[in-house]
């Protein structure tokens, strides 16, 4: 497979995937106490929002990148 066609393939992927499920979501540990042999740690859940033109803009570049990929090669 060409580099192009598998780039292009990666960014379909991406886009659907960013229009699925759009956003994405982690957990952040801060310490809240440290003192000698005491630790006390705090769990924040935090959510970046994908708005979805970037799921779509994903999905028409990788398109793109596919087809060159695709005259590329023949």
């Amino acid at each position: 497979m060409r580099p192009l066609t598998l780039v292009g393939a990666i960014l379909v992927a991406l886009g659907i995937l960013a229009l699925a499920y759009q956003r994405i979501t982690y957990t952040k540990r801060d310490t809240v106490v440290d003192i000698g042999p005491i630790h006390a740690t705090a769990e924040h859940e935090k959510t970046i929002p994908l708005p979805p033109i970037i799921g779509g803009t994903a999905i028409v570049a990788g398109v793109a990148l596919m087809v060159a990929g695709a005259r590329q090669a023949g």
